[in-house]
């Protein structure tokens, strides 16, 4: 793959100015520029690991000690949207003509955790985040609770109504509203992999301890495999979400593991089997009956594709016919997270205040700016770089196969021989026409006269 991003040494000097903000300062330019920097060390950081290339955004993120900052900065923006995104929606002098700016805060958070996922699969990045892992157990923890509660699948079905409708009468800011909600049942599943790979990783007493002590991660994990909230049936057939959108799955693939899957029964398989976990969890009678409903789910063509759940299996067999002993109580000096008790205590009591101080100073910016913002986006997100992000090949519109050639005036759809797209032009006709006609207002819009 010779798309790339950044070079070696500009990743360098974007993770060397990586910083810590406070909570007022969220959208603010400083802000912002950190933004693209991180969107650009994402981009690079997926290339990287999907080319099997040298992993240099990993390893400088782990050599600078950076890790630790994006957590924290992944907490402030999940903060933020909890407390001062609601405050601001029920402004009343707050009705911004663009959301773009907002749009941007609100995908911080989602920009953080693909970052984070990429590289907490290796154990480096893991002892590298030190003390703010306790926090990302927290932070995943939050989210595996919402996806459980239902709270962030309903949003998305919410979301599938505004697209499938094309509902408009909403406000920009109800709209956002929707947007987010949506943004975060994708959040709540990359979570689930950050989880999984700290707990391939961690040998901590102090995490291990607060993965199973404090929030008992193990019967939130069985009740992901009852609910499945990334499984669901619409219309009479089953549908799946893979690769960031819903697929239908054909009969025969319907017992086809999914990655999400996979991470979820690794994470029990870690949290259940390892010798240090089995030491410190409490068999009790609730915790080994919730344990005991993954029996129904254990068959044969689900080890076939994950053999190593055999083991689970067994273990289940055996915790079924006996009683554990309760873990020993042992006196340990227990690190604590303090990210978000220390964001939240900081800013107790000031949410509207500063909610009022965005709408004025940041969430309002002026046209000029907003064109300087598109454009140097617009670079960031460079089409050769996004298609090679995409884990699918594009497809022919008119026939279905694997395609090569894009129309040259909408660059929306694509072709795999000329006859084709020859053939297509009169279904395709009008949408590029629509296509080509929006995307040259936008370009006369954002255009800036030196």
């Amino acid at each position: 793959m010779d798309t790339s991003v950044l070079l070696p040494v500009e990743a360098e000097g974007f993770i060397q100015s990586l910083e810590t903000f406070t909570l007022k300062e969220v959208g603010s330019t400083r802000w912002f520029r950190q933004h693209e920097y991180i969107e650009k060390l994402n981009m690079q950081a997926i290339l990287n690991a999907s080319a099997m290339h040298d992993e240099f955004i990993k390893e400088l993120l782990v050599s600078y000690g950076k890790i630790p900052v994006l957590v924290h900065e992944m907490i402030l923006v999940e903060v933020w949207k909890q407390k001062i995104f609601p405050v601001l929606c029920q402004l009343q002098d707050f009705n911004p003509k663009n959301t773009f700016h907002l749009y941007m805060v609100i995908h911080h958070e989602a920009t953080i955790i693909n970052l984070l996922e990429t590289i907490m699969f290796h154990k480096d990045s893991c002892e590298a985040a030190d003390d703010s892992v306790l926090d990302l157990v927290d932070y995943c923890h939050r989210k595996l609770t919402l996806l459980v509660s239902k709270t962030t699948r309903e949003a998305t079905a919410t979301h599938d109504q505004h697209s499938l409708t094309g509902k408009t009468d909403e406000s920009s800011t109800e709209e956002l509203q929707i947007q987010s909600a949506a943004l975060e049942f994708e959040i709540t599943l990359k979570a689930i992999s950050v989880l999984r790979y700290i707990t391939d990783h961690t040998d901590s007493i102090s995490v291990i301890n607060r993965m199973l002590c404090t929030h008992n991660v193990p019967c939130v994990l069985v009740q992901l495999v009852d609910c499945c909230p990334w499984s669901r049936c619409k219309a009479g057939e089953i549908e799946k979400y893979i690769n960031g959108k819903w697929q239908k799955i054909p009969v025969e693939d319907h017992l086809k593991m999914t990655k999400l899957d996979g991470q979820v029964w690794l994470s029990l398989y870690n949290l259940l089997l390892k010798e240090d976990c089995q030491r410190k969890y409490d068999f009790n009678s609730f915790n080994k009956s919730q344990l005991l409903k993954l029996r129904g789910f254990l068959t044969e063509v689900l080890i076939d594709q994950l053999p190593n759940l055999v083991e689970l299996q067994r273990f289940l067999a055996h915790l079924a016919v006996t009683e554990p002993a309760p873990p020993k109580k042992e006196l340990i000096l227990e690190q604590i997270p303090e990210m978000w008790d220390n964001i939240v205590s900081e800013n107790s009591g000031k949410w509207k205040a500063i909610a009022k101080y965005q709408v004025k100073e940041t969430f309002n910016p002026s046209e000029s700016d907003l064109r300087l913002q598109a454009q140097r986006l617009a670079q960031t997100y460079n089409l050769d770089v996004m298609e090679s992000l995409i884990p699918e090949k594009p497809k022919c519109g008119s026939c279905g196969k694997e395609a090569g050639k894009r129309c040259s005036r909408c660059q929306g759809e694509w072709y795999c021989h000329r006859e084709c797209q020859v053939k297509h032009w009169p279904k395709h006709k009008k949408a590029c026409q629509l296509i080509s006609e929006a995307s040259e207002k936008i370009q006369r819009d954002l255009h800036i006269n030196s």
